[in-house]
């Protein structure tokens, strides 16, 4: 859905796509920090070993979005990956759980 950057046409500047609180696409001149996958709505790492090894197998990357910080993602109703954010995937299975 969102690309990871453009070049604009106007002044050559590469800028970003990122995913606001309201689910949003906006433009960035800052790359986002953490990406996301907007079909399990997860947010982690951009080095996430399973997010990687997704997008080398040529999927995951159509519906890949990106954040700026770890609020926004929370935010825009994602949680943390299992995999690169063990401890605050934990945290939020037990908040879930209280509910």
């Amino acid at each position: 859905m969102c690309k990871d950057n453009v070049e604009s046409a106007e002044n050559g500047k590469k800028t970003f796509t990122l995913l606001g609180a309201d689910m949003r696409p906006y433009q960035s001149d800052t790359p986002g920090v953490f990406g996301g996958y907007q079909r399990s709505k997860l947010y982690g790492r951009l080095d996430c070993p399973s997010a990687l090894r997704a997008i080398a197998k040529g999927g995951y990357v159509k519906h890949r979005v990106f954040f700026a910080d770890e609020q926004t993602a929370i935010s825009a109703g994602f949680r943390p990956c299992a995999v690169c954010m063990p401890e605050k995937y934990a945290r939020w299975k037990k908040e879930k759980k209280k509910r």
